[in-house]
């Protein structure tokens, strides 16, 4: 049994809110930055004590903190009962099986989703459950382990590129979202390549191992698509209930929103291109076994008449003439050769070969 299943297991017959991490990295340490900036000021930091996170709770300025790892409880939980976060939601935070979901509170609003990419040797999708809390002023973003894909956000908060350091902590969660769904697309052309490169293969000689490579698509097919699916409903959620975002953001949201219905569409099409590889699959098998069976029909049509001549004259009754013939052997085996070339001969004229 896996780790990740005793956690479950152990957290069976808990009164809810316990917080349990039930993911499957385990990182030791909890790596935690604070981003802290507006139209004219800016501040990055490491948090090596996360009571240093508190005060900016009230802060005029928008506040990004975010969480590298989950493995430290009593972190999470710390900053959890000062920032007034609900039990519910932290347990959410530290349960990476949720699907794609939205949930408002008083003071702020929760989002988690998965994030997805291509692994480092390009040959792999890796997924990483990415949970955001929205506030008045702040971001909190909680991922599962170190290394993200919002470099490009915090160059742009450091620069003040754009319209990122006008606006409030919803543009921020915006830009975030927005990031993960953009990589959604890298996932989607990987995607594609593999299908193509799939088909190629099983076009060429459909083998046991295209079948087992078929199964092993479709499996990771069926899990994006519960990972970006349930994302459409939450999006266009976010964008209409949120009181934390703003009339100005909401169109951004929007944008994204019809990314996520791209992105859909694309798992939609690529499931179709796997089932129709799958009867490209079987049709080529059923093509390898009527060839085979094509070259032994063949053969044995063949010998049909070779057969019924050995037959007729491995009857040795006493009076056939042609066993005291003094070339009968010779002949017999003319007559066979003759045969076999002029029957190869009607095949391929008959486009039988």
């Amino acid at each position: 049994m896996s780790p990740k299943s005793n956690k479950a297991l152990g957290k069976i017959g808990q009164p809810p809110g316990t917080l349990i991490y039930l993911g499957k990295h385990e990182q030791k340490s909890t790596r935690i930055s604070l981003i802290d900036y507006s139209p004219e000021e800016f501040s990055e930091q490491e948090i090596t004590n996360i009571e240093d996170c508190f005060p900016y709770k009230d802060k005029n300025t928008v506040t990004w903190i975010n969480i590298d790892g989950l493995n430290q409880i009593d972190t999470i939980e710390k900053l959890g009962n000062h920032f007034n976060l609900h039990y519910l939601l932290l347990e959410d935070v530290l349960n990476t099986e949720h699907r794609p979901k939205v949930e408002e509170y008083d003071d702020h609003t929760f989002l988690t989703l998965k994030m997805l990419g291509i692994s480092e040797d390009g040959n792999s999708i890796v997924s990483e459950q990415v949970s955001f809390v929205l506030g008045e002023n702040w971001v909190i973003s909680f991922q599962e382990f170190q290394g993200d894909i919002f470099n490009k956000v915090r160059e742009r908060i450091r620069e003040g590129i754009g319209n990122i350091r006008k606006m409030g902590s919803d543009y921020l969660l915006y830009r975030l979202l927005d990031t993960v769904v953009d990589n959604y697309y890298l996932v989607t052309e990987y995607f594609s390549d593999s299908t193509q490169a799939l088909e190629e293969q099983v076009l060429k000689n459909p083998e046991k191992e295209s079948l087992v490579e078929i199964q092993h698509m479709k499996k990771k097919l069926s899990d994006l698509r519960k990972a970006v699916r349930p994302l459409r409903e939450a999006v266009l959620q976010l964008e209409k209930e949120s009181k934390f975002i703003k009339n100005k953001t909401r169109p951004y949201l929007r944008d994204v929103y019809e990314h996520v219905i791209h992105v859909n569409d694309s798992m939609e099409n690529h499931r179709d291109i796997l089932a129709s590889i799958m009867d490209l699959y079987m049709s080529g098998v059923s093509n390898k076994m009527n060839e085979v069976m094509k070259v032994l029909t063949i053969i044995a049509t063949i010998f049909i008449p070779l057969t019924f001549i050995a037959g007729v004259y491995g009857m040795n009754f006493e009076h056939m003439p042609e066993l005291h013939w003094k070339y009968s052997y010779y002949g017999i085996w003319g007559l066979m050769i003759l045969i076999f070339i002029g029957m190869l001969f009607y095949f391929k004229k008959k486009d039988w070969l």
